[in-house]
């Protein structure tokens, strides 16, 4: 869920409200629009991003789907834990009818994604997983594309931003800026904030890890319920996803991710450059997007907290109607406004 990361409130406090950039922006009808119906009728569990391919690309072989024109703007697409592809189910067509060329990955760990090697790490720590999307776009000859995600895709989306933004046209990033570092997640929060990171401390523990690795699919479906309270997501639909966690890494990459975070797990020392430039929470300064549903469960910053982290033309959105945190899968039109949105700004 909640890619926000464990950060400590003082850093969230004393930044000011979104900049001149942004109040210059002429919001598009997505920005106001309330979606009090789409939590309802998303429901289309026989609607599959499929055929999918696959490609190997750096320490992986991604699978991945495809749509719209090859020679379209590329944009990247990229899901969140514990989520998949079908976050973008009804994004993808959207977008490709628009003339893009859409690619939706499943990340490391989910899917039929697989290391080529059994010697790699089962590393998730934040850097690795934007590495591997890089190298997806190096395998699949894309020199740059616009990225959009949620959870853990934000997250990704904003590190290669920051860290690459050469091969960045420009960001969507539902609750906005997601880059963490180890220290800031030794920092304690409130009572309130640290019960809200429950998963995390059970994934501290060898009992989290065997509670995850036997009870994946239920532990998900608590997830899902907790980060978006109103959305009538039905069995199919939670179905069609959960076959991505039947990855043979997907636990020990889970959990890898979380304890990471705490400083209780190592990273890989080859990724050490990147961790150390991301620790000082670097702007980002291709064009952005962040995005806010009105009934997000999950932790997240405000967005005034995070709008000065974004240099270039920005804008934020608040999407109405009882949208939680999984936004795309939740309000796709306003997901996929915002993605052609970005690209005009």
């Amino acid at each position: 869920m909640p890619d926000t990361f464990h950060l400590p409130r003082r850093s969230f406090l004393g930044v000011a409200a979104i900049g001149v950039a942004a109040s210059q922006l002429a919001a598009s009808p997505a920005f106001a629009q309330s979606t009090d119906s789409a939590n309802t009728r998303r429901a289309s569990p026989q609607k599959r991003l499929e055929p999918l391919k696959s490609v190997d690309a750096g320490v992986l072989n991604v699978e991945y789907f495809e749509a719209g024109p090859a020679n379209g703007a590329p944009v990247i697409l990229l899901h969140g834990w514990p989520y998949d592809i079908h976050t973008y189910v009804d994004v993808a067509p959207l977008l490709a009818a628009a003339g893009h060329r859409v690619i939706v990955p499943h990340l490391r760990g989910y899917g039929k994604t697989r290391f080529l090697s059994d010697t790699t790490p089962r590393n998730g720590q934040q850097s690795v997983v934007a590495a591997d999307i890089i190298a997806l776009m190096d395998a699949l000859k894309i020199d740059k594309a616009t990225v959009a995600g949620c959870d853990w895709g934000a997250r990704t989306a904003c590190i290669m931003a920051a860290l690459w933004p050469v091969r960045v046209n420009a960001l969507v990033s539902v609750s906005g800026y997601l880059i963490g570092s180890q220290q800031a997640g030794k920092v304690p929060l409130p009572p309130e904030a640290e019960l809200q990171w429950w998963y995390q401390y059970y994934f501290a523990t060898e009992r989290g890890r065997l509670g995850y690795e036997k009870n994946r699919n239920e532990f998900a479906k608590l997830i899902w319920r907790i980060a978006s309270p109103k959305w009538a997501f039905d069995a199919a639909t939670f179905e069609r996803s959960a076959t991505a966690f039947d990855n043979p890494d997907h636990v020990s990459i889970v959990v890898h991710n979380y304890r990471w975070r705490l400083g209780l797990a190592e990273g890989e020392a080859k990724y050490g450059d990147l961790e150390t430039r991301l620790a000082q929470a670097p702007v980002i300064g291709v064009p952005t997007i962040t995005l806010e549903g009105d009934a997000n469960g999950a932790p997240h910053p405000e967005p005034s907290a995070y709008a000065k982290k974004f240099s270039g033309p920005y804008q934020h959105r608040n999407i109405t109607g009882g949208i939680g945190h999984n936004l795309p899968q939740e309000a796709p039109e306003a997901f996929a406004a915002a993605v052609m949105d970005v690209t005009r700004l």
